[in-house]
């Protein structure tokens, strides 16, 4: 099995040894190397092709796109070592933006001013537990030492407002 530091056209063989991704090594409609897999399929919705990289170990394609149709306008362009880095490239992007969305998703974070003037960040972290779904609302200081954490519903609608009002309910209960 290859698996692969970058996307630098080397991969590492089994024993670990790396080598370059070599053309001739690899299929014009499959390449393999850099921890993906890029396949050259026929276009469902019409008569073109489109090509998909997945992720080494997954099932599902992390990204589907166009691909270019050849000279003879039937067959699809062949994947080469230039397309291939360049797909790679993207598919890593694609992915780094998905985990930053699922962040944004599940964090979030306010300040706000408390009695006498002092600020404080509040996060709101969601657990999408199937059985439990909850939230942890931690309020931090201006030095950033954690001052309160909570246990909040998962759909706690977190505002500067709502931050205060929270902070300034529970420092009555301290």
């Amino acid at each position: 099995m290859d698996t692969t530091n970058d996307a630098t056209d080397e991969t590492q063989d089994e024993a670990g040894e790396a080598r370059s991704i070599r053309p001739e090594d690899q299929d014009p409609k499959l390449w393999r190397g850099s921890g993906w897999t890029a396949r050259v399929i026929k276009n469902e919705d019409d008569d073109g092709w489109a090509v998909e990289m997945t992720c080494d170990g997954q099932s599902e394609p992390s990204l589907v796109g166009p691909w270019t149709m050849g000279r003879d306008k039937k067959n699809p362009k062949p994947l080469d070592a230039s397309a291939f880095a360049t797909l790679v490239k993207t598919a890593n992007e694609v992915l780094a933006r998905h985990v930053q969305q699922r962040r944004a998703l599940l964090h979030r974070s306010v300040t706000t001013a408390v009695e006498g003037g002092a600020r404080v960040r509040v996060d709101l972290d969601v657990v999408p537990d199937e059985d439990d779904p909850h939230a942890i609302l931690t309020v931090h200081d201006a030095a950033g030492e954690v001052v309160a954490r909570s246990r909040v519903p998962a759909d706690f609608k977190l505002t500067t407002e709502s931050a205060r009002r929270w902070v300034q309910e529970n420092a009555a209960e301290r």
